[in-house]
């Protein structure tokens, strides 16, 4: 058996013995996966870069030269198996892409046997009614006679109405006798198989054959029904366990760009199954113009283009095409196709069989490296790579995912049991909290970005501006800035957007306090003052070391973490809100807090929106809380002049990292009135609540209240490249204006306002806050609608292994009932219960016993039914194993 062969038939039989085991249990609580497919054995696509350039006669000649046994097969001969694909096919039946394959291979091998036999199929399986109608009859229902010249030998066909769809199950086939086979023999060596997929009559492109005839089918439907074609296409008359080779193509309709059945582009419509792909380019005048926008259309979309193949017509297209691909793409060049419409091309397809069998190497090679590859990449990354916030003895080898690609919310992973395969996971971190487009989006973010290089590369910012750096800044302050910020300032990273915060915060308390400042101007080095920062326990601000200074000690903290920490800050305890078993939200109260309570404070909530309502800042809780913050700010009182809290920083409503945790918006809305009542400068670190995360583009209008500097990062760019801002108020920005440059902010880096970050950051916003774009938003307010379903949250929190639950914007987080070492953030305790969502399809990471799902802003409520009912499940599960 050839080398690049053994692999994946070895492989594939191991796949159709377990397939359906693996299939019946993961079935009950996988996600919907329409992406999952085999490796197995080589699957590609085939593209054009425009209609009419020989697609079929490529997917044809693959056929004639993968069944033919090559020079170094030896006896035994390998059983082989092609499958032919056609998913959407137009001016069906006269047009008819399957079965032109399947003509041409029976009368190609009919001229030239070979010597054992094989087997040749076609099958259609969904017309529409005037489709059908030219294959069955005009009268389906009563049997009369259809199309004489679609299908005469073996024919079977039946199937019902499906809307406007005949389920057809039309199948014809044909034994092809071999010259050293055996009559009597039960089963051909080899096969062929092909099928249609979808048919409509009319020769239009299909979205308008889709609509004229009735027959509508949505884009997942069609890769619902491609994904059981590939596996169902693997078992054969030749039977399923003995030792297979197998290849498949799909064939596209139209070109790269050319409409799906629903309107979508093809290639945006195929985007999640990234099949490598084979492009038939333009042989013609103009044609090198047209393969290379082709090549370039899949390329920004991800796709891995294995070979270029065109007709001959003369014109050495090939060479400017080859020093465009510098080798890095096979520029394959078939023979002139004969012009005469009676030629059967039996001699042209002998003449191409050269090319084809080189172009049968090429795409058999790149699966066998492909394969090989992925193998390799778990043990490759234990050797090499270093991942933060990670143990790697907790994480042997066989534990790594290995992300083959993304395509909007899911990756494509490689799983390997026995057999690989490509498996769709939904990714619940939103790769840490930055995620947010679809898949529409994604495409529309490589498109500008790929723009973006071309035209700037990357420019300093000082003293510069470019469109997309003053086209973002003018959306934030119009947007999470609005009524209040005046200045935008660029950094890379959340981290480095809080030090930044941290120094216009200071200068600004320093500026309001002019006594403060003509000491620092009277002794320069300042090192008779000691500015600290008012924060909340629990809290993370980066992992930089100045906003590490700025956070409560905490795991991240410790002296193995951050030897030079001593945490220069005030840090309060805060009360909590969160929901219960029952549906009811209750407000914790912090120790102290507990002790100095009365009787009438209101501390349960029917709903997550009371906790929100403005009404309770007229509440006993309301004064409870001003009195206690009144008193933390009365001891921070320094009467020598040597220490001063020069800045108050939060996370508004959620923290993070440190747990998912709601703090009573009440509360941090009494601390922030009365910090800027005492002149210090207040700082929310929206890094991870900003743009929607919680429903709302800011977390401050939940708090109906207003910093003077606001950190923004993650989700801004729609987590496809690094960015982070700063906004600041015209009285921040004042503070640094003056003669000397010594006065100005002197922090930067050299990728300040990279022109591609601000163009992702651009696209993002705007397709985030339209409700054109975003289906979940809620245009005249402005906020997302729920998407979390209410009545599966609360169920969940019912469950006896579940302590607390948090459903709020794209996150929800639930805390599990956890004590001693199983509790807090470096708990293994959830490792188990992660593990089989991941099985389940569900990507998750456990902060602790606090596991969350976290959408993006445009994920549909339906999909977030489904992942709750699979965490509900396997937390059901679970708590009956811990008992």
């Amino acid at each position: 058996m050839p080398t690049t062969t053994a692999l994946f038939s070895g492989s594939l039989r191991r796949f159709l013995i377990k397939q359906s085991h693996i299939i019946h249990q993961r079935g009950r609580r996988r996600l919907h996966s329409v992406t999952e497919y085999p490796l197995t054995h080589p699957i590609y696509t085939i593209w054009a870069s425009n209609t009419s350039l020989g697609k079929t006669l490529v997917s044809a000649g693959l056929s004639m030269s993968f069944i033919s046994p090559s020079p170094s097969s030896a006896a035994p001969l390998p059983k082989k198996r092609f499958v032919y694909l056609k998913p959407v096919q137009t001016g069906f039946p006269d047009d008819s892409d399957s079965r032109f394959v399947y003509r041409k291979f029976s009368d190609y091998f009919a001229c030239k046997p070979l010597p054992y036999s094989v087997f040749a199929s076609n099958c259609v399986l969904k017309a529409s009614i005037p489709a059908a109608n030219e294959v069955l009859g005009h009268g389906i229902a009563s049997g009369s006679a259809g199309n004489h010249n679609f299908g005469a030998e073996g024919v079977e066909k039946g199937g019902g109405f499906d809307g406007g769809w005949k389920n057809m199950n039309w199948y014809e086939e044909r034994k092809l006798q071999g010259s050293e086979s055996n009559e009597a023999e039960l089963f051909p060596v080899s096969e062929v198989v092909c099928k249609t997929l979808y048919g409509w009559k009319e020769a239009v492109s299909p979205h308008l054959a889709a609509a004229r005839e009735e027959a509508t089918v949505e884009d997942s439907e069609v890769l619902d029904m491609l994904k059981r074609c590939l596996i169902n296409g693997l078992a054969g008359k030749s039977g399923a366990s003995e030792e297979l080779e197998v290849m498949c193509v799909i064939e596209t309709a139209g070109g790269v760009a050319s409409p799906g059945p629903s309107g979508t582009l093809q290639c945006d419509l195929y985007r999640p199954f990234r099949l490598p792909a084979i492009l038939v380019g333009d042989g013609r005048l103009g044609g090198i113009s047209g393969t290379i926008s082709a090549y370039e259309s899949l390329k920004i979309r991800g796709y891995d283009v294995a070979a270029v193949i065109f007709e001959d017509h003369s014109l050495m297209n090939e060479v400017p095409l080859l020093s465009y691909f510098r080798n890095r793409v096979p520029v394959l060049v078939l023979p002139s196709i004969p012009k005469d419409t009676s030629d059967d091309l039996i001699a042209w397809f002998d003449e191409s069989q050269a090319v084809f069998s080189s172009l049968k190497e090429i795409m058999l090679s790149n699966f066998l490296e492909r394969t090989q590859r992925l193998h390799g990449m778990r043990k490759k990354a234990c050797d090499v790579l270093w991942w933060p916030f990670t143990q790697h003895k907790l994480v042997p080898e066989e534990k790594v995912t290995v992300i083959d690609s993304r395509c909007g919310e899911n990756f494509a992973v490689h799983k390997f049991q026995s057999f690989d395969w490509i498996s769709q996971q939904f990714d619940a971190c939103a790769s840490w909290w930055t995620q947010g487009p679809d898949a529409k989006l994604q495409i529309e973010l490589a498109r500008d970005m790929g723009y973006t290089a071309a035209r700037y590369g990357h420019v300093m910012f000082p003293e510069n501006v470019y469109e997309p750096a003053l086209e973002l800044a003018e959306i934030l302050l119009e947007g999470v800035g609005k009524g209040w910020a005046s200045r935008v300032y660029f950094s890379d990273n959340g981290s480095t957007s809080v030090e930044i915060a941290l120094k216009m915060a200071f200068r600004k308390f320093l500026s309001d306090n002019k006594v403060l400042l003509d000491l620092v101007n009277a002794n320069p080095k300042g090192r008779f003052m000691d500015l600290k920062v008012l924060a909340l326990k629990g809290s993370y601000h980066g992992d930089t070391l100045g906003a590490m200074e700025a956070q409560a000690p905490s795991p991240y903290t410790g002296f193995l973490q951050q030897p030079w920490y001593s945490g220069r800050g005030i840090f309060l305890d805060p009360p909590t809100v969160s929901m219960y078993g029952g549906g009811i939200w209750e407000v914790s109260l912090p120790e102290k807090m507990q002790s100095e309570k009365s009787n009438d404070e209101r501390l349960s909530f029917c709903s997550r929106d009371e906790v929100f309502k403005r009404s309770r800042d007229g509440s006993a809780l309301a004064d409870l809380y001003t009195s206690s913050i009144l008193q933390e700010l009365q001891l921070l009182s320094d009467t020598n002049g040597l220490s001063h809290v020069g800045a108050l920083i939060i996370e508004p409503v959620v923290q993070g990292a440190g747990g998912m945790q709601l703090i009573d918006p009440l509360y941090q809305r009494i601390l922030v009135s009365e910090c800027k009542c005492q002149k210090i400068p207040v700082i929310f670190d929206e890094v991870f609540t900003g743009f929607w995360r919680l429903g709302r583009e800011s977390a401050a209008e939940m708090l109906h209240c207003q910093p003077d500097i606001s950190c923004f990062s993650k989700l801004m760019t729609g987590g496809i490249i690094p960015l982070a801002a700063t906004l600041a108020s015209d009285a921040v920005f004042e503070a640094f204006t003056g003669e000397s440059k010594l006065k100005a902010l002197l922090h930067g880096h050299s990728y300040s306002a990279h022109a591609m970050g601000c163009a992702a950051a651009v696209k993002s916003i705007k397709w985030f806050k339209d409700s054109k774009t975003n289906m979940n938003m809620v245009s005249e307010s402005r906020l997302l609608q729920e998407l979390w379903n209410e009545e599966i949250v609360l169920q969940i929190s019912l469950l006896p292994a579940v302590h607390r639950v948090l459903a709020l914007g794209t996150v929800c987080a639930i805390e599990l009932v956890a004590e001693g070492s199983n509790a807090g953030y470096a708990s293994t305790y959830a490792t188990s219960l992660v593990e089989k969502l991941r099985e389940d399809g569900i990507y998750m990471r456990p902060l602790g016993n606090v596991i969350y799902l976290m959408c993006g802003p445009c994920t549909s409520p339906d999909i977030c039914r489904v992942l709750l009912e699979k965490v509900y499940a396997r937390i059901q599960e679970f708590g009956r194993q811990d008992v």
